[in-house]
């Protein structure tokens, strides 16, 4: 560089005018356009001389004392052009031509029109302004000029959302200013008199350096000197102004503060970018944080319901039969209770749990993420998997629960009728071996014999008679013992030893009868009368014993014609009773013959009937039991109607309502889907509309609560089927579970269509029209196509498809070549090649801003510059630097931001 300063130090200072007459050309030419024209006839007003001279002088020496000099009087130090070259070198950064070193005024000419030469060529179009006028020492001329200096090299670069330099300095001035209370900055003049808006610029930067709740509106000077203070302290900001001078002006001079204000802009222009920078970091880094709580969220959520799926299947798969009708009752109440309170909330888990996932899936995609893939076994399909197994292993366990608790009522019902027949037969052969046994007839008398001899030919008949009971016990306890009974081994030993007993008594009835039959030729007669009595109160005493057992017999039945075909047969056996009765009065009536003959020919009987034990007492006694018996069988079976009436208006009241409630689930379900193919407004209203539908379907909960009490009823009442209906609670349950599942998702696939249309910047018409071009071609409406039907959607909306493009296409909307297109997947396709994400580059370079054009990161960067949660975000996920510029605690940054888009491994 040129030592200008060497040969300018006898120059003396003196007072000067200003002008601008500068103009430029580009973006300067746009901002010179705006700008009023510079007053070049008349004088500025003194005020405003005032403050240019005093600003455009401290904006200079900001830039010269870089090269060790500085001017004193701004229309006097430039004139022999020297240091005004000096200037421009300085502030361009780059060699003008040597100057001439002669002190003669055509030497300060050539010098004055070299640096005006260079400003030209910057783009600089100069009107009216000389370098004579300049070496003459015109103040209105040397302000103007150095007022397109400034405008060139300090505001023209100066650009906030493209607009012309002054625009664009203001608009970062308002934005900047905006949070503070008592600054609206509306221009470069009245705007800052105050002094406000200077002490905002600073303490929203630095806002260590001023206490701006302090400061007072009406306190304008103090205000300004507080400022101007700071930043020349701080900020190397020259003091450009005083605040006496524009406090004292009623409107301070725009240029003035412009230049002022450009220095602030500059001094802070490295916060502004890397507060840009950060700002894009904090984004990318947000969008990361968030996805990973969904992540983890997802992860937790499908672990806990796998878990349970886990611990639920093997109880649903154990079959193993209890052995009460009590404990199985149990194990249907907790199946009850699994059905109604334990399962529901798991499906909404399950449900919400997809729509999670496809709520992830579309931020990952909108964010250029990479696809999440849960962990080994947690994948949708996985929970998918085990839920169909769960369902699997659910499907038929009521079922075999009401089966078993039906097998064990049978089984309660046949053992205790066995017990019942054991018990009378047990008592009937109670004595029997031992009066078999007995050799009477060794001692007896010819008509004590014959008596014997017909005493055992009723013992006979009567034995005979029990034949079929014993039958009836062994019968009893085969069913049981194939029914699987789990006291079977109780019943065959009862049951063994009633026929072990049955054979012994056949064995000596058989042996009894040889010996009176060998004596019986020895024997005469026998009391015939006493003999036909007996005869014939064998069998009727039987009649009635079996007539008691059959009024006393358990029954269970599960219609109202089972029941009254009961009914009937006991009609039936009362119509027989005064028959029977006179058969009583006939056997009565042989025994008052055999008395009185006895009587008429002075004959003494000794003791009771010699032939049977059945004496006209017994006979009487039972008679009267079977009297009392038939009113209680009556009332037991009116009962059991007016029960099986009851289970009849349990049945026809829950078919009544699940004939309403199946049918409107159904019709839910056409209207869901037709909703979700017919899509009408915009997705907001489709949203507010579907919801709304969603409300209306969880409002009709009480119908399946009340179906479900009704259900439980039956249960209880072990009800186990109904002809009034084809709905069973299962199917209800079942279509319940998928009419919610169903308008949750279509609910998602709308947010999920929002979510797509807001971070792509889809119009809604674009979106109608996408929904109508894909209805088009949905052939069955199904909410999805097949590739064929996907090609001539594609080809409908202007794509000229190749075999190759096609296959690349269908590998984007159909990763899981599953060989379908849900209209997710064709918005998506439809947008995703257009839209502006951020990129890996972008964070890159965002990075590489904070880390000041170093090629690594520090973590005390990251946390000066980052808010504390995302610093610390980072600095457990960089790795260390590796490269040759390396230094202790460098971390790898660029590596860290291709791995965010799955670029690389962390």
């Amino acid at each position: 560089m040129v030592d200008y300063h060497a040969a300018n130090q006898s120059y003396q200072y003196g007072p000067s005018s200003g002008s601008n007459g500068a103009g430029g050309g580009g973006s300067m030419g746009d901002y010179m356009a705006q700008e009023d024209d510079w007053d070049r006839d008349l004088l500025l007003d003194p005020a405003w001389e005032k403050q240019q001279r005093k600003t455009f002088t401290a904006w200079c020496n900001s830039h010269l004392r870089k090269a060790g000099t500085q001017i004193e009087n701004i229309d006097e130090d430039f004139r022999d052009g020297l240091k005004l070259m000096l200037l421009l070198e300085v502030i361009s950064g780059e060699r003008l031509p040597k100057p001439e070193r002669g002190k003669m005024r055509v030497h300060k000419i050539n010098n004055v029109n070299k640096a005006l030469d260079f400003i030209a060529s910057k783009g600089v179009k100069l009107v009216s302004i000389g370098a004579e006028e300049i070496v003459d020492g015109n103040a209105k001329m040397t302000l103007g000029m150095i007022w397109t200096i400034i405008l060139r090299f300090a505001i023209q670069d100066i650009s906030v959302e493209e607009t012309s330099a002054k625009e664009g300095l203001l608009l970062w001035c308002q934005r900047k200013t905006a949070p503070y209370k008592n600054v609206n900055v509306q221009n470069f003049h009245i705007s800052w008199k105050d002094g406000l808006a200077f002490n905002a610029l600073i303490h929203r930067h630095r806002p260590e350096l001023i206490e701006y709740d302090k400061l007072r509106k009406d306190d304008p000077v103090t205000n300004l000197n507080n400022a101007f203070e700071v930043a020349e302290k701080y900020l190397d900001i020259p003091k450009m102004l005083d605040a006496e001078d524009i406090v004292g002006t009623l409107r301070p001079d725009e240029k003035a503060i412009m230049t002022y204000v450009s220095c602030f802009y500059h001094a802070f222009s490295g916060a502004q970018k890397a507060e840009t920078a950060a700002n894009r970091i904090c984004k990318v880094l947000a969008v990361n944080q968030e996805n990973e709580h969904l992540m983890e969220d997802y992860e937790r959520l499908a672990s806990d319901l796998l878990e349970w799926i886990r611990r639920t299947i093997p109880w649903l798969e154990d079959r193993v039969p209890q052995k009460t009708i009590q404990e199985m009752q149990q194990k249907l109440e907790d199946f009850r209770d699994y059905r109604r309170v334990h399962k529901p909330p798991k499906v909404q888990e399950k449900c919400q749990l997809e729509i999670n996932f496809n709520t992830l899936q579309t931020k990952l995609r909108l964010s250029n993420r990479p696809a999440f893939m849960p962990s080994e076994g947690k994948m949708v399909s996985d929970i998918n998997n085990g839920w169909q197994h769960l369902e699997q292993a659910e499907k038929g366990y009521e079922e075999w629960l009401l089966n078993e608790i039906r097998r064990l009522e049978r089984l309660d019902h046949l053992a205790e009728k066995f017990r019942q027949k054991a018990s009378i037969h047990e008592a009937w052969t109670d004595g029997k071996e031992a009066m078999l046994k007995q050799r009477d007839y060794e001692t007896a008398t010819l008509s004590d014999i014959k008596a014997l001899i017909r005493k055992h030919e009723a013992f006979e008949s009567d034995l005979a008679a029990h034949q079929d009971r014993v039958e009836q016990i062994a019968a009893i306890a085969q069913e049981l013992n194939e029914l699987d009974y789990y006291d079977s081994h109780n019943v065959n030993t009862r049951c063994q030893k009633i026929c072990d007993q049955w054979d012994a008594l056949g064995s000596l009835t058989h042996s009894r009868r040889e010996a009176l039959e060998k004596t019986e030729k020895q024997l005469e007669t026998i009391d015939q009368l006493h003999l036909e009595y007996a005869k014939r109160a064998a069998p009727f005493n039987n009649w009635m014993e079996s007539a008691m057992e059959d009024l006393q017999d358990m029954f269970i039945v599960h219609t109202i014609e089972e029941i009254e075909g009961l009914i009937s047969a006991h009609d039936q056996f009362k119509s027989t009773l005064p028959d029977a009765d006179r058969e009583r009065e006939a056997i009565l009536a042989i025994h008052k013959e055999a008395q009185r003959i006895a009587e008429s020919n002075h004959i003494k009987l000794s003791g009771s009937n010699p032939y049977t034990t059945v004496t006209p007492q017994i006979i009487n006694s039972k008679w009267e039991k079977v009297q009392q018996l038939v009113p209680k069988r009556d009332h037991a079976l009116l009962e059991e109607q007016s029960k099986q009436q009851s289970n009849e208006h349990l049945r026809r009241q829950f078919a009544s309502q699940a004939n309403i409630v199946g049918p409107w689930i159904q019709t839910k379900m056409e209207e869901i889907g037709r909703i979700s193919i017919e899509m009408n407004g915009t997705l907001e209203d489709q949203l507010s509309h579907l919801k709304q539908y969603e409300r209306s379907i969880v409002d009709y909960k009480p119908n399946l609560d009340l179906l479900e009490q009704q259900h439980q009823l039956i249960q209880e009442a072990l009800i186990f089927d109904n002809k009034h209906t084809n709905y069973t609670m299962e199917h209800i349950r079942v279509g319940w579970e998928q009419l919610l599942t169903t308008i949750a998702r279509t609910i998602n696939e709308v947010e999920n269509q929002i979510l797509t249309r807001d971070a792509k910047g889809i119009s809604q018409e674009q979106m109608q029209e996408f929904r109508a071009s894909f209805n088009h071609f949905d052939k069955k409406q199904t909410g999805s196509m097949d590739s064929d039907d996907f090609r001539a959607l594609l080809i409908s909306t202007g794509y000229s498809l190749g075999d190759a493009e096609f296959n690349r296409i269908m590998s984007v909307v159909d990763p899981n070549h599953s060989g379908l297109v849900t209209f997710q997947a064709f918005i998506d396709f439809m947008s995703r090649e257009t839209t502006d994400t951020d990129t890996a580059d972008q964070v890159i370079a965002s990075f590489k801003v904070l880390a000041g054009d170093k090629n690594f990161i520090t973590a005390e960067e990251l946390r000066r510059e980052l808010p504390p949660d995302q610093a610390e975000y980072c600095i457990a996920r960089m790795a260390p630097y590796q490269g040759p510029d390396a230094v202790p605690g460098a971390l790898d940054y660029k590596s860290f931001s291709t791995a965010l888009y799955g670029e690389s491994d962390l």
